[in-house]
């Protein structure tokens, strides 16, 4: 076992055993902000190291733009840290109280979970937003970020440490793992049990699958995300083409990106030319079942059952014409990976069923799933999305990195 691995570790449970109240908390978070502001020529340049690498390696080009941070990336990382600023402090919060005939009074009362590690994507903003996420519920982080980043990653891990340091916090509430060697990982997730308290990947498939068959210790995420629109037969034709564009288009790479439509048989003759007609003007490639291949007047791929567990994050998108509402929940329930499913119609008690009936963490009415997002959500940012069945479920923010324990408050009673 690496002893720096062990001492990172070690570090990070002595810096939570330290605990920072609300006033240091955003008065660390504001540091930060100022400092990447500050830094933001330094933070470019060790992005371009990444960014060389990442071409030389011939990585794909929508992996790079994930890559990439400019004058606007940095407006946004800024963004986030200020709406976590101004929620409030989720630690030390009273959920329910009450008394007990014999007079004890019970509380129940939010907590830091405690040591967490994060292993995540190359996407730059993420060490900024899961530093800020985990800081402010009181809980130290482990940050192993992708390689691809690894530069980027580094010198804004580095920011928020200075932002501690300066304000006389404790500075191993973060840290980074400044090695590219994956053996790490899989040390950190089987023999660190009782030392990290939770592990949160934040990845593709392969990550995420590795977490699941090696973590000795508790872990939150998603496998992937076989996200659905289902256009119902009370739906509006506009807003059908309108919020499918935005939930395959607007980000094809992001979790929250429509992989299959569902259209109701009863409108697929109508709706299913111009909606995705709409799609494949936009680069969008269509895999559609017998009925979409006999309805569309464009060019379709034959849909097979593989389609209907594919997760594209590209421009492509399953099609297939079922029955009813009862159809579509069903396939959304067995094809699904219980992430973020939508429907789109005028009828609320339909609107109702497919709500209360699909099993994903995330369902929505008439809008986009790519709303499937900690920050659209208010949650200021996001550590990822949860699909377990247990809580947290969906984008887990400030709110959900917290635990809760009971407090008894009594005066000298015993029980009989």
């Amino acid at each position: 076992m690496p002893l720096n691995l062990e001492k990172i570790v070690n570090n990070s449970r002595s810096a939570f055993e330290e605990k920072a109240d609300p006033v240091k908390k955003n008065r660390v978070l504001k540091k930060f902000a100022n400092l990447l502001l500050r830094n933001k020529k330094k933070i470019f340049k060790e992005n371009y190291k990444d960014i060389k690498v990442a071409k030389n390696n011939k990585i794909k080009e929508n992996l790079i733009k994930r890559l990439e941070i400019d004058d606007d990336k940095i407006k946004d990382i800024i963004k986030s840290i200020n709406q976590i600023i101004k929620i409030k402090d989720p630690t030390n919060k009273i959920l329910d109280s009450w008394k007990r005939p014999n007079g004890l009074v019970i509380k129940k009362v939010t907590v830091p979970i405690g040591v967490i590690a994060v292993i995540y994507e190359s996407r730059p903003n993420v060490t900024s937003d899961v530093a800020s996420l985990c800081f402010k519920s009181g809980n130290s982080v482990i940050l192993r970020g992708g390689s691809e980043a690894f530069n980027t990653n580094k010198i804004i891990s580095n920011l928020f440490r200075k932002s501690l340091k300066v304000c006389g916090v404790n500075q191993n509430y973060v840290q980074f793992i400044s090695s590219k060697n994956r053996k790490i990982v899989d040390i950190l997730l089987s023999k660190m049990k009782g030392k990290i308290d939770l592990v949160i990947p934040r990845g593709g498939k392969s990550l995420v699958k590795k977490v699941d068959d090696l973590s000795t210790i508790p872990y939150i995420g998603h496998l992937e995300g076989i996200c659905h629109t289902y256009i119902d037969k009370k739906a509006k034709l506009e807003m059908a083409i309108n919020v499918l564009e935005n939930a395959k288009m607007r980000n094809t790479s992001i979790c929250g990106a429509t992989e299959t439509v569902l259209f109701h048989k009863s409108i697929a003759k109508k709706f299913i030319n111009p909606v995705l007609k709409n799609l494949q003007k936009k680069g969008c490639n269509i895999y559609g079942d017998r009925s979409t291949k006999k309805i569309f007047k464009g060019k379709v791929f034959l849909a097979n059952n593989k389609s209907w567990s594919k997760e594209y994050l590209s421009s492509n998108i399953s099609s297939k014409v079922v029955n009813d509402i009862y159809e579509a929940v069903s396939h959304i329930n067995k094809f699904g990976t219980m992430h973020t499913d939508a429907i789109i119609t005028a009828d609320k008690k339909t609107a109702n069923y497919f709500l209360k009936n699909i099993k994903s963490s995330i369902g929505i009415h008439n809008s986009s799933t790519q709303f499937a997002d900690g920050g659209e959500f208010g949650f200021g940012a996001e550590v990822g999305i949860s699909t377990n069945n247990l809580p947290p479920r969906g984008p887990v923010g400030l709110g959900q990195l917290v635990s809760y324990k009971y407090e008894l408050y009594g005066d000298g009673q015993i029980r009989k």
